[in-house]
């Protein structure tokens, strides 16, 4: 479920709040998180309690992919001039892109 939204084992460690080492051990070691993570891991997934724990299904939906979005978010706290210079640099991925594509 982490890989599928996109994150690290240290991105999602520290969007809930834990380390890298707690959610390494949760994914190899023990089959479900502690009560205590159950709600933010849930959150932080988009997922419900339920899905997490393997009670339900976990529902395929199809969503942009949140590691690209929280990079979005990040660039939007950017101060405009380096903001200017993030979109250039991703406008010239994209212009190669299409090119590519054409050729």
């Amino acid at each position: 479920m982490r890989k599928a939204a996109g994150y690290t084992q240290k991105e999602l460690a520290e969007e809930i709040g834990a380390t890298r080492r707690v959610i390494a051990y949760y994914e190899t070691e023990s089959e479900h998180p502690p009560a205590n993570l159950l709600v933010d891991l849930a959150q932080a997934l988009k997922v419900s309690t339920d899905e997490l724990l393997g009670v339900k299904p976990v529902k395929k939906v199809s969503q942009p992919d949140s590691r690209l979005l929280r990079r979005m978010q990040q660039i939007e706290k950017l101060d405009a001039a380096t903001k200017r210079q993030v979109i250039q640099v991703i406008d010239t991925f994209i212009e190669n892109a299409k090119l590519k594509k054409q050729a």
